[in-house]
């Protein structure tokens, strides 16, 4: 069982296609390859559909659209970030590559079963969300143990990480002829400041945390202290002594549940109760 990364488009508009028909992806200009049996031949098959094209581009390219009709077995592993929320889908491939016509313009898929959605990235620890941080649409995560760890998160089980030394750590993967896999280093900086947060604004430090952020943007804030907070953790305004608008309301969770309609329903609550202008809610979970 091997463990593979896909990565929607640029802009996720693809995403909710690819999970509700259940499948992995590649967007290409390139026509039917269920007859390319090798590498060399998508190359080819790359190169005459894109002549302009940089010959590095065409080999990543290439090696990419390789491995969705080739490399990717039946029961691997798949990986999807998400786009627009923090979290990452898995699922398992459930048969070869398949050339489709009745998805627009994407046509180079395998099918495959979500097994989950939903599992937040902080699920993973960072030397595989470094892994599963490639900024290439399809790559091969086969450090660390990867695929062993992604069947425990799915188990409910924390990542139980890989023993390794301090410069082995943010290793990262490489393609199938050795050259290194370039990283989304915008998206590893996220996770690194969500670990951080997690692990040092824990329970009421988190509402500190957001506390001194809007002090920072000029509010005049009322922090209420640990203990029975009449629904509200924080008041803010504006001027000198915090009573011009806009006045804000705002609720801090840092539960490691996700936040539901209720939650933001009884912030609307408060909001009219301490006739706030606005209202914000924090959660360190989606």
């Amino acid at each position: 069982m091997a463990l593979w990364m896909v990565r929607g488009d640029k802009y996720g508009q693809y995403q909710s296609l690819a999970l509700e028909k259940g499948f992995s992806y590649h967007f290409s200009q390139v026509s039917d390859l269920s007859n390319a049996t090798s590498r060399e031949t998508v190359l080819e098959i790359q190169r005459k559909a894109r002549p302009d094209a940089k010959e590095s581009q065409i080999r990543s390219w290439g090696a990419q659209l390789y491995a969705i009709v080739q490399r990717i077995q039946k029961d691997d592993l798949i990986a999807m970030p998400l786009k627009n929320r923090p979290q990452i889908a898995i699922g398992k491939a459930t048969g070869p590559y398949q050339y489709r016509t009745d998805l627009g313009d994407v046509h180079h898929t395998v099918p495959v079963m979500w097994i989950r959605d939903d599992i937040p990235r902080t699920s993973f620890e960072q030397d595989l969300l470094y892994s599963l941080g490639s900024a290439r649409t399809v790559c091969q995560v086969t450090r660390n143990n990867a695929e062993q760890r992604v069947l425990e998160i799915l188990k409910g089980n924390k990542d139980p990480g890989f023993a390794v030394t301090k410069d082995k750590n943010l290793d990262i993967d490489e393609d199938e002829n050795g050259e290194g896999v370039s990283t989304d280093i915008e998206q590893i900086s996220r996770d690194q400041i969500m670990r951080h947060m997690e692990q040092h604004f824990k329970g009421h430090d988190l509402s500190r945390l957001v506390d001194a952020v809007l002090q920072a943007e000029g509010y005049i804030t009322k922090f209420s202290p640990p203990g029975p907070d009449g629904g509200v953790d924080i008041l803010a305004g504006r001027g000198a002594l915090g009573f011009e608008g806009p006045k804000l309301c705002v609720q801090v969770k840092s539960s490691q549940f996700s936040s539901d309609v209720n939650i933001l329903r009884s912030l609307k609550g408060i909001m009219q109760t301490f006739k706030a202008d606005q209202g914000l809610l924090v959660s360190a979970h989606p």
